[in-house]
């Protein structure tokens, strides 16, 4: 049994959670904080930097939104397939394009791009090392016995976090910073990429999802042209985006005994962080610990970013509900 599903389960015993069969609770539509929780200063330099605002960008990935049908019908298709709200979709594409990048003015710029990835050479590696040597490593063993995509990948980021992560290796010093900076992100640290702006490793973590639910070919970290082209090409990363909300969706109902399908700022916050997992465990803890204290238990909050998706809210479902504002 590996390190994480170890840690998991002792999370999860521990919150309590032994009742499987209750259902979970909702969480309700709308904020849990009355005011926006503070805004990280990397998203406001990044902004200051463009000469632009939060207010501009939102507008510009809102105008994406609302003047093309094409790419609205594929959000509902997705949604259809992965059996989540459309909005959740939305909430996700809108969130990252007003604190993260810019959104392109039209959709056919995010195949140009998905393209021109495929044409560039470039590998997943470290200071020499290819990710497919590094995962070879003893101290991955134990993610062997794992063949889903997403916990096979969770797991080797849990032992990297926990036996790599800024310490020194045999004579080597590896960063302190996350799997996915490290090794997938060849380019520019803090790169994510396409109209759901996903991360190499996160598409890497989906892809069984996807290839059972969309029947796209599965991404392999040995082919990362493959990998930038699935997360740039709209036609497959918008697959990608519903299979990442599925996966935090699934995870809290499961673990923390929360429905969040209704809440499309807390799934795209936690699409926002990741780690559902994780997240939903230690709130299922803190919970099981106020319950025994007889206090009444913490809802899944939004941050800033699903803050503004669901204050957003009617005008953004009103794009994938047939009627425009």
């Amino acid at each position: 049994m590996s390190s994480l599903r170890s840690l998991m389960i002792g999370l999860i015993l521990t919150a309590g959670l032994a009742d499987a069969a209750a259902a979970a609770q909702l969480v309700p539509p709308g904020n849990r904080n009355a005011e926006q929780p503070q805004i990280p200063g990397f998203s406001a330099r990044r902004t200051k930097a463009a000469q632009t605002t939060f207010e501009a960008k939102y507008a510009k990935v809102y105008q994406l939104l609302q003047n093309d049908g094409r790419l609205r019908a594929k959000i509902r298709e997705v949604a259809s397939a992965y059996r989540i709200a459309p909005i959740h979709i939305v909430g996700a594409i809108v969130g990252e394009h007003t604190y993260n990048v810019d959104a392109y003015d039209r959709l056919q710029t995010y195949y140009v791009k998905a393209a021109s990835y495929f044409t560039t050479s470039f590998s997943f590696s470290h200071d020499g090392e290819s990710i497919d040597d590094f995962i070879s490593r003893p101290e991955f063993a134990s993610c062997g016995n794992y063949t889903d995509s997403y916990t096979l990948w969770s797991c080797r980021e849990s032992i990297w976090d926990r036996e790599f992560r800024g310490k020194s290796v045999n004579g080597k010093r590896f960063p302190n910073d996350r799997f996915s900076a490290v090794f997938f992100q060849p380019f520019y640290a803090g790169q994510t990429f396409g109209i759901g702006q996903i991360n190499p490793l996160t598409a890497l973590q989906m892809t069984d999802l996807v290839k059972r639910t969309s029947g796209f070919a599965p991404l392999d970290h040995r082919q990362p042209r493959e990998v930038y082209q699935a997360i740039m090409d709209p036609d497959i990363s918008l697959a990608y985006v519903a299979a990442t909300i599925k996966t935090s969706i699934e995870a809290y109902r499961r673990i923390a005994d929360f429905d969040i399908s209704k809440n499309p700022g807390v799934t795209a916050t936690l699409y926002n962080i990741g780690n559902p997992e994780a997240r939903a465990a230690r709130l299922a803890a803190e919970n099981h610990a106020r319950r025994a204290k007889g206090q009444a238990i913490k809802l899944p909050e939004e941050n800033y970013y699903g803050w503004l998706v669901n204050k957003k809210r009617d005008e953004l479902e009103a794009l994938v509900s047939g009627t425009e504002f």
